[in-house]
């Protein structure tokens, strides 16, 4: 399964931001029952490469798995190691796509502006993570829809919550991103579990309509 088919199934990704690999699979298990089909561990968690490898390993087929705060070639080097199939980056660099792309690992690069968003897509990025987004707003989303191709594949990530999940989607966005409203490190599986429900159910209930 890859990043398109799985955000095809469920537009959500898990930003596991603090997630340790003694927590890995059991906090991924959740979220799989839950529906969830994309996870991204970001690289400033404790031992997030390791937290990937495993959850890459016991979910293949089931789970794409990604690194989030990539921001350097040395990085992916290591991610290519333990299988991560997603590269999530706060920034725009087209070197870093490129690497990325070699190495047979999907870039999602950060942009905030249209200029980003061209150097992006020039690099070879299909994906492209506006963040932050709720600083950029659902207006933002309409714009660039009206003047990008169709094809262009928008997740918004950054300050994105149930509560303003439905917006985003209505504007353009075709993925969504949340972390703290459904992860931190010291919040109970029944607690992960139960905020991941109530979050797919929001979503599925936007793309049902």
């Amino acid at each position: 399964m890859n990043l398109d088919e799985a955000l095809t199934r469920e537009p959500l990704v898990a930003i596991l931001r603090g997630l340790t690999p003694a927590r890995a699979l059991e906090v991924a298990s959740v979220l799989l029952d839950t529906g969830f089909t994309t996870v991204e561990v970001p690289l400033n968690s404790p031992d997030a490469v390791q937290s990937i490898g495993l959850i890459r390993k016991e979910f293949t087929g089931r789970l794409v798995v990604g690194a989030g705060t990539v921001r350097t070639q040395e990085e992916l080097n290591a991610l290519s190691d333990v299988g991560c199939q997603i590269a999530l980056s706060p920034h725009c660099d087209p070197d870093l796509i490129a690497h990325s792309l070699k190495l047979e690992i999907e870039p999602v690069p950060g942009v905030a502006t249209p200029t980003e968003m061209m150097q992006a897509l020039n690099a070879g990025a299909r994906w492209l993570k506006v963040f932050p987004a709720v600083s950029c707003g659902e207006s933002f989303f309409r714009q660039v829809r009206a003047v990008f191709p169709s094809h262009v594949r928008l997740m918004a990530v950054g300050g994105v919550a149930p509560e303003n999940m439905r917006g985003f989607m209505q504007a353009g966005a075709d993925a969504i991103g949340i972390g703290s409203q459904l992860f931190t490190p010291d919040k109970s599986l029944a607690d992960i579990r139960d905020q991941a429900a109530k979050i797919v159910s929001k979503i599925r209930s936007h793309t049902t309509l």
